[in-house]
């Protein structure tokens, strides 16, 4: 009889097979305490950068949340998605997926909001939701699959948040710009690697 590894032990494994998901998430955390108890953004993590010789700031306020629920949620999603990607398709993809995605749906909420008061990796969130549905849609993998109800669920989750009566009930503004810029995104780029995938398939 063996004994059931601790709860410890079953995290570590965990952030072994999936390092980029884990370290995503841990500096998400060290965003989370800086967006919530610091009075002002370190600016390395406020979006810019291009300007002064910061390109990393295109990417850093990925990493910025505002509140434990905030955190909670985007690190819950992250969790489910990226987990997926980058046990299917390895760290690099993952990686590189995060990094373009973020640049994106950064800059997409910089030109809608003209502010760069804003933070979380929600954009990046709803890029791996639409890479996910639209390659595996067009090249499928068991580890890639989402159940549909998720996909709707989150659609929906976005459209209700683009009509602005969340930002009027809770008082706080959401990067809608970052969401619908991830999500399109990701699904371009799901189209892209879903094709070359499915095309090289049949070429075998």
């Amino acid at each position: 009889m063996t004994a059931e590894p601790s709860q410890s032990a079953r995290w570590l494994r965990a952030a072994k097979q999936h390092p980029v998901t884990s370290l995503l998430m841990m500096a998400s955390l060290v965003g989370w305490f800086i967006g919530s108890f610091f009075y002002r953004i370190p600016e390395q993590f406020v979006f810019g950068g291009l300007d002064n010789g910061q390109p990393w700031r295109l990417i850093t306020p990925i990493f910025i949340h505002f509140g434990l629920m905030h955190f909670a949620f985007n690190a819950l999603w992250l969790s489910l998605l990226g987990s997926r990607v980058e046990r299917a398709l390895g760290p690099l993809h993952l990686f590189l997926l995060v990094a373009v995605s973020a640049v994106v749906s950064n800059m997409a909420q910089f030109v809608w909001a003209g502010s760069v008061a804003f933070g979380g990796m929600s954009g990046v969130i709803y890029a791996l939701l639409g890479y996910l549905w639209i390659r595996n849609w067009l090249a499928p993998h068991p580890v890639l699959w989402l159940p549909k109800e998720l996909i709707g669920f989150m659609v929906f989750w976005l459209l209700f948040c683009m009509t602005g009566i969340l930002d009027f009930l809770i008082g706080v503004g959401i990067a809608n710009a970052a969401h619908f810029g991830g999500l399109v995104t990701g699904m371009l780029l799901g189209l892209i690697f879903g094709t070359v995938n499915s095309f090289g398939k049949r070429l075998k």
